[in-house]
């Protein structure tokens, strides 16, 4: 006889929400993802798949792919990933990305952490990407927020030396979380030193949500981190 164990579930940093996929989304999908799509446990090769070397960037959540389909195309010079697991952003990603032609992005549907642990090298990251995650506003969900310890150790390994974690949030409390989990994460220096946050990089787009939540006052908050 042997022991059973109990199952433990893991904890995830999102919840799977079915959207409504509209017929252009469902076509893209069908039809571009063996253009723009890229698959979990096959190992990343920036220069085979971009046919070039130059900075790789990467944005983790990148909800309906607009923001990141504008810092692609305002940047030809460099080469973007985006992971999404929410399938309409990601078909209207796909779909507004072969209207415009779009060479210099790809996209994983899949957990980022699945992503990071299989497909990309250590050392490989210019620039990682979380703009506006989930809150988890409950303390009971904390432990749901992406930006734990753990998780800040796996980013430094993927990025660069002198690459950068670059994360942005409308929730002040959550910008104090970052900033707490990252002031003891080992190998990573503040850009803001003293002053904690960043003004906005002009390469971040500002979002729908982001301008409504200003109209409602609340604050946003970026932050730097680089890999020393």
């Amino acid at each position: 006889m042997t022991e059973k164990k109990p199952y433990m579930r893991k904890i995830r940093s999102f919840v799977m929400r079915a959207g409504r996929l509209t017929e252009g989304q469902e076509r893209a999908l069908e039809e571009q993802w063996p253009v723009y799509g890229l698959e979990l446990g096959e190992p990343f090769d920036s220069k085979e798949i971009f046919q070039r070397e130059a900075n790789l960037i990467v944005e983790i959540g990148f909800g309906m792919g607009d923001s990141l389909l504008e810092m692609a195309q305002a940047d030809p010079g460099s080469d973007f990933v985006g992971i999404e697991v929410h399938t309409p952003g990601v078909g209207r990603l796909l779909n507004n990305a072969s209207e415009q032609d779009v060479k210099n992005l790809r996209v994983y549907r899949d957990d980022a952490v699945e992503v990071f642990n299989q497909c990309f090298a250590d050392n490989s990251i210019d620039r990682l990407q979380l703009f506006f995650p989930d809150p988890w506003h409950k303390k009971k969900h904390h432990k749901r927020r992406i930006v734990q310890l753990e998780f800040a150790e796996l980013v430094r390994t993927k990025l660069k030396p002198g690459g950068v974690w670059h994360m942005a949030t409308d929730w002040e409390p959550y910008a104090e979380h970052m900033i707490e989990i990252m002031s003891v994460a080992p190998g990573y220096e503040n850009e803001a030193g003293e002053q904690l946050y960043v003004t906005k990089p002009d390469y971040r787009p500002e979002t729908k949500f982001e301008r409504r939540g200003e109209r409602l006052g609340h604050g946003v908050w970026d932050m730097r981190f680089k890999k020393i």
